[in-house]
């Protein structure tokens, strides 16, 4: 059928008519199940796009006595640095190192530079641009993608990044972690879910594309509650969303916590855990493309769960599971002038 080869390469088209008729829409290589990243990058990028990790050196407020000391309780920045960041390396030759590490296998690869760990908002704010234009000078390097706390952009950053947006691609991702105050509070997060709201709400206002990232299973959290949290974030304007189950990791605060009181951690199975994600797909904005949906700590830093799966592996049983149901992205999502319940 001469139409189906046609929405590969409109991803929101396709997003759209699954809405609409209530169906998956068949393609070349699978159904329509989610919004993926690449739905995100091909309308902006004509071939393949990669993220490379950068470490710029920052800490967090929350770590250098500003709002605390010690960090969110779940937080152990080594679970996700890749080796070739380390902080002894200048920009350039992450990059670089980088750039050999995925070039490798596809030469014609572009890269965007992202600065990932910790709060790179956060600090001298002359030394962080000047590592951003760095980054930018390098070749292959075609746009910027800052990783961040919501309480730390300010007015100011957000006029810098809509600036250099004019010049080159610049993506803002937030730690969000969870929509509820109450959670925030107890993994010692240090702001709330209203920080969240301007932040999100502010960047896009300036045309700058937004993503957030979510951790499912944080404790006190019922299963409904965070099948909730979907409705809540697609009322703001998000581009991307990351999502990962929760891990509990060496050398943290909340480590310590589930050895003294594992009663109140609540780890999830994997099958568990594709039931939950799928129903927070159905109630999930279709137009937001999801980036991921696991994460996996290094062995020798997981505590629990031990699951053993990579996110490719997660999103191929995630694709039966939501197949075999029936169901998809935006299923259930309600937008708020259609909602009854709306305040």
């Amino acid at each position: 059928m001469k139409i189906l080869r046609f929405f590969p390469r409109f991803p929101l088209v396709c997003t759209i008519f699954a809405r609409v008729f209530g169906k998956k829409m068949e393609t070349d290589t699978h159904y329509y199940i989610y919004t993926g990243l690449d739905a995100f990058l091909g309308s902006r990028f004509g071939g393949k796009v990669q993220k490379l990790s950068v470490n710029a050196g920052t800490t967090c407020p929350n770590r250098d006595g500003t709002l605390g000391r010690g960090g969110c309780t779940y937080c152990n920045n080594r679970t996700f640095n890749p080796d070739y960041c380390a902080t002894t390396a200048d920009i350039r030759k992450q990059l670089e190192e980088g750039k050999r590490f995925f070039g490798r296998k596809y030469p014609q690869m572009k890269y965007l530079a992202y600065f990932q760990a910790y709060t790179n908002t956060y600090g001298d704010a002359a030394r962080l641009r000047r590592m951003y234009e760095e980054a930018l000078a390098v070749d292959g390097v075609v746009g910027l993608v800052v990783g961040t706390r919501p309480d730390c952009v300010t007015a100011e950053w957000l006029d810098y990044f809509e600036r250099l947006s004019r010049e080159t691609f610049v993506w803002i991702e937030y730690g969000i972690e969870s929509v509820y105050d109450r959670t925030l509070r107890r993994v010692n997060r240090g702001h709330d879910f209203a920080a969240t709201r301007w932040a999100v709400e502010e960047t896009a206002a300036r045309g700058i594309p937004v993503g957030g990232h979510l951790i499912l299973g944080l404790p006190g959290e019922s299963f409904k509650e965070m099948v909730d949290e979907a409705a809540i974030l697609s009322r703001l304007p998000l581009d991307t969303l990351k999502l990962h189950q929760l891990q509990v990791i060496r050398g943290t605060r909340m480590a310590r916590e589930y050895a003294e009181r594992p009663e109140q951690f609540h780890l999830m199975t994997v099958d568990r855990y594709l039931a939950l994600v799928s129903a927070f797909l159905q109630r999930l904005r279709p137009g937001i493309a999801v980036e991921r949906f696991v994460s996996q700590s290094p062995p020798s830093l997981l505590v629990a769960p031990a699951w053993g799966i990579k996110n490719y592996e997660f999103v191929e049983l995630l694709k039966k599971h939501m197949h075999a149901e029936g169901v998809f992205q935006g299923q259930l999502y309600v937008p708020d002038k259609e909602r009854t319940d709306a305040p």
